[in-house]
């Protein structure tokens, strides 16, 4: 079914095969895959009677299970409980980048990403203006990235390019010869500008594009400021090393069949309420048969009446049948199958992590991805512009950084702890403090995001302080 809706999907030849096919998943995503469909599910007949299958239905009902997966192992990501703290041995640095992260809600910025990402890929932009750092998300069905060939992890340009009306063109202020047509729009990223190209009409040589003066932009980083994010590992959609692994492809099959499931049971619930009434030998053939309780059929001595209904065997079948379809969608993805009616009690954190194991699978995937490729190379491309421009955060200025500073994240348990798992913590770590086994920072910081402790540096100053305030009390 899902081959069959692509082939309804238009596909602009002008773009590369990789385009059409992250446009695909990206509607997946967003719930508008059966957009294409010419018919709602409940066109038996076309205009000249003919029959319309299945297949160019769109369904009555929808169930986002893709889209399901995808925000629940974002939410284990980067929520407000879960996202990392960029930890490193220089405090200076540490501090900037944690009034960074709240100035541009950067947990914000990463959750969009990871959300849009889920198809294969994502990009963030990083941009100094007047002082302040600002991330962008940008999608990549219309970039292409060019890698360093001595530096394969390295960028050493983007490429943007896509179709855009002359009318839009227009509203935004450029000179164009024809509204009605349609123009290329192109830009491009590189290790010392953001070049912008005059619109050329498509059908035109690229080549001869000009570029434009006025919007392009010199940043003089020496480095291209945009990090390349690739979903998961493993082979891609696309059929390119561009893009990543898609968090939800496996379970598209799936999930096409149980929203055809689904509306097809509500199609026999809905006869179930108000079935066909068969009429045989009726008393006056011009009569005219109205339905319903307070109306009375008669017939001829040898008519019959009746009416044709259906068995609910066939309804229970379908729910059980697409319950089943869940549990195999959701475990080809790793998604969440713990049933929350079964839990009788509060569970601990730990109990809690081996029902959702599946899950929290996929997000520890995805930690490596978007954390150490991303979260970790957005903050060392702060550190490098903090050399060029002067950056202030939260109002303070940063002062002198050093961009090779040590950087590491420090990500947060996956479920709150009970308070059983937190009093056996503080004995666990009391102990080994005690017996030299581990530091008292180590201690304090193996429970700072349990007790929403930010800065372990000044928690133990502070601790120090009360100490020898008792002392001297006693």
């Amino acid at each position: 079914m899902f081959e069959s809706i692509c082939e309804l999907i238009p596909r602009d030849r002008d773009y590369p095969a990789r385009t059409w096919r992250l446009e695909i998943l990206r509607r997946v995503l967003n719930g508008n895959l059966y957009d294409a469909l010419p018919y709602q599910f409940h066109d038996e007949r076309g205009a000249g009677g003919e029959y319309i299958p299945l297949r160019h239905r769109r369904p009555s009902v929808r169930y986002a299970l893709c889209r399901i997966v995808v925000e629940d192992s974002v939410a284990l990501l980067f929520s407000e409980g879960h996202f990392p703290t960029i930890e490193s041995p220089d405090r200076p640095v540490r501090d900037f980048l944690a009034n960074l992260a709240h100035e541009t809600r950067l947990n914000e910025v990463m959750i969009d990403a990871a959300l849009r990402g889920s198809v294969g890929s994502v990009a963030i932009q990083l941009r100094v203006l007047r002082g302040r750092v600002f991330f962008t998300v940008l999608e990549t069905t219309h970039l292409t990235p060019v890698w360093d060939a001595e530096a394969p992890d390295t960028l050493q340009s983007v490429f943007e390019r896509y179709k855009v009306s002359g009318a839009l063109l227009a509203a935004q202020g450029y000179a164009v010869a024809d509204p009605g047509t349609d123009y290329w729009f192109m830009r491009r990223w590189d290790t010392e500008a953001e070049t912008w190209f005059v619109p050329c009409p498509v059908g035109s040589p690229s080549a001869s594009a000009q570029i434009d003066s006025v919007r392009s932009v010199h940043h003089g980083l020496g480095f291209v400021p945009i990090v390349w994010i690739r979903n998961l590992p493993g082979s891609s959609a696309t059929g390119d090393d561009i893009d990543g692994a898609c968090t939800f492809r496996a379970a598209i099959e799936t999930s096409i069949e149980i929203d055809y499931q689904l509306s097809q049971a509500g199609r026999g619930l809905k006869y179930s309420s108000d079935p066909t009434l068969l009429i045989k030998e009726p008393a006056g053939a011009d009569a005219e048969i109205v339905k319903g309780a307070g109306n009375a059929l008669v017939v001829s001595e040898k008519g019959d009446a009746k009416l044709l209904e259906i068995g609910g065997t066939a309804s229970s079948a379908v729910i059980e049948y697409v319950r089943t379809l869940r549990e195999l969608a959701l475990e080809s993805v790793h998604g969440n199958r713990a049933d929350a009616s079964r839990l009788t009690a509060a569970a601990s954190g730990r109990a809690l992590e081996l029902m959702q194991q599946g899950l929290i699978w996929l997000a520890d995937n995805l930690r490596i991805s978007y954390g150490e490729g991303a979260l970790l190379t957005l903050a060392r491309m702060v550190l490098r512009a903090a050399q060029v421009y002067p950056i202030r955060a939260l109002g303070a200025p940063a002062g002198p950084l050093d961009p090779m500073a040590r950087l590491s994240l420090q990500w947060p348990r996956w479920y709150p702890s009970t308070a059983d798992d937190r009093q056996k913590d503080a004995q666990t770590l009391s102990t080994l403090a005690a017996a030299g086994q581990i530091s008292r920072q180590s201690a304090v910081n193996a429970i700072a995001d349990t007790y929403d402790i930010e800065d372990t540096a000044a928690e133990l100053d502070r601790i120090a302080q009360e100490f020898s305030s008792d002392r001297k009390a006693n």
